[in-house]
């Protein structure tokens, strides 16, 4: 990559060039950030542990407030990017929001926010985003250079869920070509996932949210579309279509996304595709009533070879199902305490 395109890459993340330069090779994406941390971040830091030293799966809790705006990009996609996501509306324990991240083996953090000025949250990142890719992770508990770095880990959620019960998660599709409206704010395509867990208690809310901003695909970026859920049992698709931002709201107390574009997709179209057409006809044998096993059971159904992990959020509840690798016989489970 040259010299400009890693100095662009880095002002979309707000690191220094160099850091990032350094972050693309697999070191610190710290690098040259030599300001002292706030109180806030060394709290945040000493909140770090290691989960699951074979995915590997780290943990830890932000404090303090953030800087809720900012644009922000990711590397080149992988051939194998791909994912599966429902909202299943009814059951024993409320709406739940299922969700498979397929993509390429990476580390990965799960991060709560706990800001002085929006919602707690709970979300899962891919910090190979951040410059920590399978090595740099295993160094990843000694190295404080390297922990620095996922201190803007809040600023590229993958999934998560906030006190509210608001759900969001995105998968990729071939094309996206989001409106460009003068006035608005440009915005990264994983950022706009952030500005919607802080900002929206539902999924009316979170739209707002997307309208709110210009969402913005950097060149080779893979295109994504989103789904929202709340604790309501209301979900929407949102998708980017010649430059129009078009919902697709649940019907039937479900919702499914995988890796097409749905405002196009008749359902000839749709169910064409194996994973979306089992997620329908258990959602329509079930009239969209899961409990968290049987959703987890769902994932693993559609899940694929390269699956890194499997979540389940239950919106009234505030509690995360999560398995990892497609390792279903254990399920790690966590609370979010507002």
């Amino acid at each position: 990559m040259s010299t400009h395109h890693l100095s662009r890459r880095a002002a979309l993340l707000g690191l220094p060039a160099a850091g990032f330069a350094a972050a693309c090779q697999g070191g610190s994406a710290a690098t040259g950030d030599h300001r002292a941390l706030t109180r806030d971040e060394e709290r945040s830091l000493k909140t770090l542990r290691l989960i699951d030293a074979g995915h590997p799966l780290f943990a830890m809790t932000l404090y303090g407030p953030y800087d809720p705006l900012g644009k922000i990009t990711s590397p080149p996609p992988a051939t194998a990017f791909a994912c599966s996501l429902f909202l299943a509306g009814a059951g024993p324990r409320g709406p739940l929001f299922g969700r498979n991240f397929d993509w390429r083996p990476s580390p990965a953090l799960l991060l709560t926010t706990r800001p002085s000025n929006a919602p707690t949250s709970l979300s899962l990142v891919d910090i190979s985003y951040l410059g920590i890719d399978q090595e740099a992770a295993k160094r990843l508990m000694g190295d404080a250079r390297l922990q620095r770095s996922l201190l803007q880990a809040v600023r590229i959620p993958f999934d998560g869920m906030n006190e509210h019960g608001l759900a969001v998660g995105m998968a990729a599709v071939a094309t996206a070509d989001p409106p460009k409206v003068p006035g608005r704010q440009a915005v990264g395509s994983a950022r706009i996932q952030r500005l919607a867990l802080d900002q929206a208690r539902t999924v009316d809310e979170a739209v707002a949210v997307f309208r709110r901003y210009n969402v913005e695909f950097e060149p080779g970026e893979v295109p994504l579309h989103y789904l929202l859920a709340d604790a309501r049992g209301k979900a929407a698709a949102i998708e980017f279509v010649d430059g129009e931002l078009k919902v697709i709201p649940s019907a039937g107390g479900w919702h499914d996304l995988v890796n097409f574009v749905l405002s196009t997709a008749d359902e000839r179209e749709r169910r064409a595709d194996d994973r979306y057409r089992a997620i329908a006809d258990r959602m329509r044998r079930t009239g969209g009533s899961l409990d968290p096993a049987g959703a987890m059971d769902l994932l693993s159904e559609v899940a694929q070879g390269h699956t890194r992990w499997s979540a389940v959020y239950e919106l009234r509840h505030g509690e995360l199902s999560l398995a990892l690798g497609r390792d279903y016989r254990k399920i790690r489970r966590y609370k979010l305490a507002a």
